[in-house]
């Protein structure tokens, strides 16, 4: 029955004038809200101009429902704060894959990711590095214009990394030069990381994203290992904090780790190898860890299937168990935790299968939504405009049958979204 309400709500605002379409009226059987922690009944959500105007009881004195879903559960739009919907492509065997598409079809091929990604409920994503620089910039463009659909993304534009580092693609013969657009943030000290920031932020980047430590998901590149300085991480983070922005730093291995947030970084991603004294860092300087615990199982599985490199599957083995551990510790020590899924390694559209693990290593199902809304919305600077029911947040709203409270898997299967107050076809 919502389903079928939901399509004659898509069709009534595809014909409606702008003055119709401007207040949408969404009856909610349950509301969860993870900014105070309360489960409401039966609930009117008003939404003007796309954002959201009040909460209250539903009463029929005050209207009919654009959207009927009394039958579900509703709760704020997720966040998906470690996406690569730019890159268009899931991972593959062939390291070298990146380099065999146009920069047409790279952005072509992104465009049913965004759609299959807010479709699943993420209604926000921060995408963290493109190989071909800055087409996540013309992906986040050609969204916000209403040119394609897809969720609000905040874009890094690619990497800050060494020569040779986890964010460059060494699959290539030696004496074969890899194009300078997949190299825009390659640097070898710190007046170029300060410079490649600059440029960066200057083309469209939302944020930095730094290359702390070697990568999993790449050639000649060790997890644990120290890749760019200090120093050059420090440089990075100066000057995006100067342009009013912040750094993050996919960093697994443990020193990694602690360099980066003293260097300034604002969420650690994956923090693989994570111990007690970085979490104590992380808490003391108020650095939230995004930690992308599913994907290991996917790897083991599919890449192992599909014959992925010897070299990925061994580094992923090496860091899933304990990643995991490391979660467990961060969650029990009361750290700063968001929901970052890694979506490009497996298919777009499973970011929610992360949300059953982070249950399973120590968070109640109210803390694993909160990570993928209100605090993922803080990381983002974004708090009280995104991942929140608050008026005069964005009127991006999920509905799921099941309740997730109970059984958190239910975020598996999101029934229907709206974003911005249109429901998403």
């Amino acid at each position: 029955m919502a389903v079928r309400l939901a399509i004659a709500f898509a069709c009534a605002l595809a014909a409606a004038s702008p003055a119709l379409a401007a207040s949408v009226d969404v009856r909610a059987g349950r509301l969860i809200n993870p900014e105070t922690g309360k489960v409401s009944a039966d609930q009117r959500i008003r939404i003007v101009d796309g954002k959201i105007a009040a909460i209250t009881p539903w009463s029929a004195a005050d209207g009919p429902a654009t959207v009927d879903w009394s039958g579900l559960t509703v709760l704020p739009g997720l966040i998906d704060l470690h996406t690569h919907i730019a890159d268009g492509a899931a991972s593959s065997a062939d390291p070298a894959e990146p380099f065999k598409h146009s920069e047409a079809a790279t952005i072509l091929k992104a465009v049913p990711a965004a759609r299959i990604m807010l479709r699943a409920g993420f209604t926000t994503v921060r995408d963290v590095g493109v190989y071909r620089g800055l087409t996540d910039v013309a992906l986040r463009d050609a969204i916000n214009s209403g040119d394609i659909v897809g969720p609000r993304m905040f874009v890094a534009g690619g990497y800050i990394t060494t020569p040779g580092g986890g964010g460059e693609i060494d699959a290539l013969a030696p004496d074969m030069p890899v194009p300078e657009t997949f190299r825009v943030g390659v640097v070898h000290n710190p007046a170029e990381a300060r410079d490649k920031a600059r440029y960066l932020l200057d083309h469209g980047a939302n944020f930095i994203k730094l290359i702390a430590t070697g990568a999993v998901l790449a050639l000649g590149s060790e997890p644990g290992a120290l890749e760019l300085s200090p120093e050059e991480m420090k440089a990075a983070c100066d000057e995006a904090v100067l342009r009013g922005s912040y750094c993050i730093a996919h960093a697994h291995g443990a020193e990694g780790i602690k360099a980066a947030i003293r260097a300034g970084a604002r969420t650690i991603e994956h923090a693989s190898f994570l111990d007690a004294e970085g979490i104590e860092l992380a808490k003391k300087n108020g650095v939230w860890l995004d930690m992308d615990i599913y994907n290991g199982d996917w790897i083991e599985e599919i890449g192992t299937k599909q014959g992925w490199p010897a070299e990925y599957l061994r580094k992923n083995r090496e860091t899933t168990d304990i990643q995991r551990r490391g979660f467990a510790a961060a969650v029990k020590a009361g750290a700063k935790l968001t929901f970052g899924t890694d979506a490009a390694v497996y298919p777009y559209g499973l970011g929610g299968r992360q949300f059953a693990y982070m249950v399973r290593y120590g968070m109640t199902p109210m803390q694993a939504i909160q990570a993928s809304t209100t605090e993922a919305a803080k990381a983002l600077r974004m708090e009280g405009e995104v991942g929140s029911l608050h008026p005069g947040a964005w009127g991006d709203i999920v509905a799921v049958r099941a309740d997730p409270l109970t059984d958190i898997r239910a975020l598996e299967h999101v029934e229907a979204v709206i974003k911005g107050g249109e429901l998403v076809p």
